[in-house]
């Protein structure tokens, strides 16, 4: 590893350790008891080509990129092949991808066979909210 890229990792988990403070001083925001995020497509246990189009899905609360602090709002992670959730007390780390600006979609491209995916909404810190808003496990399969 260069040190540029040594410098740069050093920055992450330097800022990831500041959010991780704040979040904890802040408190977690406050989701609605019936907001729920899921994956709208592929729908669970679709065959998929490589690369897919996995599109986002809320109710009950609004989409604010991170950073942007307003209620009954949050952001997406996307966990791919996630043999668990990550500590949802916790703001959400490198075990998931973030789409901080607000994006409703992504497009990824996963190897042939089996593969799952979760949503997570997580605040302007990127904390999962009171009560998680977290979706069901979409299972697909990426054919040959």
């Amino acid at each position: 590893m260069n040190r540029t890229m040594k410098v740069l990792s050093g920055l992450g988990a330097a800022l990831l350790l500041v959010v991780s403070v704040q979040a904890q001083q802040v408190g977690k925001s406050s989701a609605p008891e019936s907001a729920a995020v899921y994956i709208a497509s592929p729908a669970n246990g679709s065959v998929v080509p490589t690369t897919v189009t996995v599109i986002f899905g809320l109710s009950g609360m609004g989409v604010a990129p991170a950073g942007i602090e307003r209620d009954n709002t949050g952001h997406h992670h996307l966990l791919v092949d996630g043999a668990r959730l990550p500590d949802l007390n916790m703001p959400l780390g490198e075990a998931v991808t973030h789409f901080g600006g607000g994006q409703t979609q992504t497009t990824v491209t996963l190897s042939p066979g089996e593969h799952t995916l979760q949503l997570i909404l997580g605040d302007f810190l990127h904390t999962p909210h009171d009560p998680p808003v977290v979706s069901e496990v979409v299972s697909i399969t990426v054919a040959n």
